[in-house]
């Protein structure tokens, strides 16, 4: 990693252009278009964008891996939170900026954390989305960085949770779900995922937390895409494609907090999980 040239990086301004058919894609890959209530995600009729898509909008914070002395091949996502500053409008074109907003170095063994924000305007300038991606960067630690992160997530309560709501993933989800633009062979190629550590490719992070907010809008807000305003996530384990996610659900008025987790292997894997609903 180049550190500190990293955080002085001027990424371009990219365009994201996507249609209904898109829109539909995204959905097909975080399974949608089963039940009759999420029809309105997968069919040109009344169509809606599901609130996480704007994850997919955020291209100008690829600058940060490709120039920023990254491995590639060593890059997970640690976290990824999202402002929704009003609904995502089923097809259009989206400019993306981003910046970097620190780095962490966890240390030489441990990997560092670097946190990217990218917002999503319309071509009037109006602004629809902010995110922050964080990278767990497994081979870029020890450069002398600083070692605390700013950002931090809330655990869950302790209580029971309000709701359990449990999606199973088929087994080639994270082929259908590749289609919508993360091409890494990590999610598809068997020899790429074990030379990476994992037994089988492994389901996008993104795709679990799409398949979180799914869960959150069946069980807060009757299906309504347009009421959630921010999803903010840690991954703290992969899913394999095939697996079923089951979402526990606090809810406290407008505020929402999560976790999911695979119910075969009884695993966690997504931890801290916050969402804030809009009237």
């Amino acid at each position: 990693m180049h550190y500190p040239e990293i955080l002085s990086i001027k990424a371009q301004p990219t365009a994201f252009c996507y249609d209904a058919n898109f829109t539909q894609l995204y959905a097909l890959g975080l399974g949608c278009g089963a039940a009759p209530d999420e029809l309105k995600f997968v069919y040109e009729k009344d169509l809606q964008a599901l609130p996480t898509m704007a994850v997919m909008m955020g291209g100008a914070s690829n600058a940060f891996i490709e120039q920023g002395g990254i491995d590639y091949t060593m890059i997970v996502h640690g976290e990824q939170r999202l402002t929704l500053h009003r609904p995502l409008p089923p097809a259009g074109r989206m400019i993306s900026e981003a910046r970097c907003l620190g780095v962490v170095d966890k240390g030489a063994d441990k990997g560092a954390l670097v946190n990217v924000e990218s917002t999503a305007r319309g071509e009037d300038g109006t602004l629809y989305a902010t995110a922050i991606m964080t990278l767990f960067c497994r081979g870029d630690g020890g450069f002398g960085g600083p070692s605390e992160d700013v950002l931090s997530l809330d655990p869950v309560p302790t209580r029971a949770p309000d709701f359990e709501i449990a999606i199973p993933t088929l087994p080639q989800q994270a082929a259908i779900y590749r289609l919508s633009g993360d091409r890494n062979p990590l999610h598809i190629d068997p020899d790429f995922a074990r030379r990476a550590g994992f037994p089988n490719p492994i389901l996008h992070g993104l795709c679990t937390y799409g398949i979180a907010g799914r869960a959150i809008m069946r069980a807060c807000v009757n299906g309504d895409p347009a009421r959630i305003a921010s999803l903010d996530a840690r991954f703290s384990s992969p899913v394999y494609p095939g697996e079923t996610v089951t979402t526990r659900i606090w809810r406290d008025g407008d505020a929402v907090a999560f976790e999911c987790a695979v119910a075969e292997r009884g695993v966690t894997v997504i931890r801290n999980g916050a969402c804030r609903l809009r009237e």
